[in-house]
């Protein structure tokens, strides 16, 4: 829309994150007191955290405050393509998931909100309709510059690789691009326990996808780098820019002590919303790194869980995710959320390094 008068994505990039942002901070009040009204509040598990107990009823379903600045954002200063409409597909799909989640649970008492498997059918459907995009789309171009200047044609089924390039997934591209959808939605998900957590990771992590995303839509800059540049995919900076905008906006209420939690609506959708631009961008490794604190606590849970199973009782952690580990131990939640905050910016700085880094620019 407003694309068009504001040509350079320079420019959108940097009007998307204080739209967003400005956009969160306007609609939160509203937001919260709705909430609040209907009685829309966090339930507490008794067997957690005991400190933890103090915010039960705290307004949930605030993900709201990051959706809508999001998606009106995007669609205002970017150039619609079809990069941006799946990116958003998936992200008002998984949204939608976790606010039938949330709802359940409150309409419902004591319920859990969805089941598992509902859950997660609805990421793998997500997913697959993202990867069959990506695939069988028209017209999408991917290329990497050899070294020796040759250019070379990708398939939509290629990835990159830190630092060693781009590879051909071929028919595993599919169930590969599935797992990075729901993969990042979970882990979001998982990560989204203290008071600005998942919020601050987020942001943390978005940034590094408005470079990814700038840089492979560059033709010039992809080809010095050596990376693969993909026509239209720049689009993405901007909305991994109304990301990052929307959610310090929801940080403003979200910092300890909270007001309002993100609940499943936003967690779902900002996971889902991160592991479609990594696809669009053929970044998925990427997102492994810069989302480290992700893949952490993720891990943390699987590992708990399988190991509680094979000892019959016995725990690796205090509690799983890890953070609430580390609770556990002593820290205060402010100590936990600003530690777990400086790995993520380290990693993200990782990831940024080993993406402007390549030893050797190879497609097999």
């Amino acid at each position: 829309m407003f694309s068009s008068i504001f040509e350079p994505l320079s420019i959108r990039i940097i009007f998307s994150i204080v739209t967003s942002f400005l956009l969160s901070m306007i609609i939160a009040p509203r937001v919260i007191f709705n909430l609040k009204s209907r009685q829309i509040g966090q339930t507490v598990r008794e067997e957690g955290v005991k400190e933890h107990l103090k915010k039960s009823g705290i307004p949930t379903m605030g993900g709201i405050i990051i959706l809508i600045p999001l998606m009106i954002t995007t669609i205002l200063w970017c150039k619609l393509n079809p990069f941006v409409i799946i990116a958003l597909l998936v992200t008002a799909i998984m949204g939608l998931i976790g606010f039938f989640d949330d709802i359940t649970k409150v309409v419902r008492a004591r319920s859990l909100g969805l089941t598992a498997r509902q859950k997660l059918l609805g990421q793998i459907l997500a997913g697959f309709g993202a990867a069959l995009a990506i695939k069988y789309y028209p017209g999408l171009r991917f290329e990497l510059t050899m070294p020796g200047k040759e250019i070379l044609e990708l398939t939509p089924t290629c990835t990159q690789l830190p630092v060693f390039g781009a590879l051909d997934l071929g028919w595993l591209y599919i169930p590969f691009a599935i797992a990075v959808i729901v993969g990042a939605t979970n882990a979001v998900n998982l990560t989204d326990g203290l008071d600005g957590l998942a919020a601050g990771t987020v942001v943390v992590a978005a940034t590094p996808f408005m470079v990814f995303s700038y840089v492979c839509g560059h033709i010039i800059f992809a080809r010095h780098i050596g990376v693969v540049y993909i026509a239209g995919v720049g689009e993405l900076a901007v909305m991994s820019a109304a990301i990052g905008g929307g959610c310090l906006g929801f940080l403003w209420h979200n910092a300890h002590p909270a007001s309002v939690f993100m609940g499943d609506t936003g967690s779902l959708a900002l996971g889902g919303a991160l592991g479609a631009i990594a696809l669009c961008s053929k970044t998925e490794f990427y997102l492994a790194i810069v989302g480290g604190i992700f893949v952490i606590e993720a891990l943390s849970v699987i590992l708990q869980v399988s190991y509680f199973k094979m000892t019959k009782g016995k725990r690796i952690f205090k509690m799983s995710p890890i953070h609430h580990h580390f609770e556990l131990c002593g820290w205060a939640e402010e100590k936990v959320v600003i530690r777990f905050w400086m790995v993520g910016i380290m990693m993200a700085l990782v990831g940024l390094t080993l993406f402007a880094s390549r030893l050797v620019a190879t497609a097999a």
